[in-house]
């Protein structure tokens, strides 16, 4: 059997690409060897490694990342999954690279809540909660929608919002949520689940910062209003 015929399967586990990256790290294996990771399988003719070198003895790394879908298709064995997954590769690569952690947003404010979120709620017709889950300089370090539709206690329970809170290590959480009739006055049952929400921050140790109600272009913050 010839080297270009020679499938995965045939060659020996440990110089397999997978196997070698889990054995020596990332940096230990080629870059045609990163790519056959990627693609996974060859063609009928043709196995994984020998294609990703064909590849890249046709562009380089720089050039590859700049190749569209389409462009990739027209490489022979590439169809439109292989094509999208080295699209969405670099793509990610991309945006890791203009990733910094001064993008993160800083919320503030009850205004700096609103600004946020509003632009995601203004055309919704249902309540969606939504929690914001902060560190310790206030900075966004994730948003998370926790229920949608008609807001009760059942639906909006603090373990879905302080599970997050926990495995992110966040130091407060403020929530949110959106009074599709355009009026943010709240409801008793909006002011309970808050409280119930402050009550088991209280003892997890993180703190509900505000709960910001959302109406048609404009906003309430409870904690102004002196409702928790």
């Amino acid at each position: 059997m010839s080297e270009y015929h020679l499938r995965i399967s045939d060659i020996q586990p440990e110089d397999r690409p997978r196997e070698r990256l889990i054995k020596y790290g990332p940096s230990g294996l080629s870059e045609s060897e990163l790519l056959s990771i990627i693609l996974r399988i060859g063609t009928k003719g043709e196995n994984v490694l020998n294609m990703s070198s064909r590849i890249l003895s046709l562009y380089n790394i720089q050039q590859l990342s700049r190749v569209s879908l389409t462009g990739l298709q027209q490489i022979p064995g590439i169809g439109s999954v292989k094509a999208a997954e080295i699209v969405a590769l670099f793509e990610l690569a991309r945006r890791l690279e203009s990733f910094t952690e001064e993008e993160k947003p800083r919320i503030s404010s009850p205004e700096a809540v609103y600004r946020f979120i509003y632009p995601k709620l203004r055309e919704q017709k249902k309540e969606s909660f939504i929690a914001l889950y902060l560190d310790t300089k206030n900075q966004l370090i994730r948003e998370e929608i926790i229920s949608i539709g008609s807001l009760n206690a059942n639906i909006v329970h603090p373990r879905e919002v302080f599970k997050t809170a926990i495995a992110e290590s966040a130091a407060a959480i403020i929530v949110a949520h959106n009074h599709p009739s355009g009026d943010p006055a709240p409801s008793q049952n909006d002011i309970d689940i808050t409280r119930k929400l402050i009550e088991t921050g209280r003892i997890v140790g993180i703190d509900l910062y505000d709960h910001i109600i959302i109406g048609n272009g404009r906003f309430l913050s409870m904690k102004e209003q002196n409702l928790i």
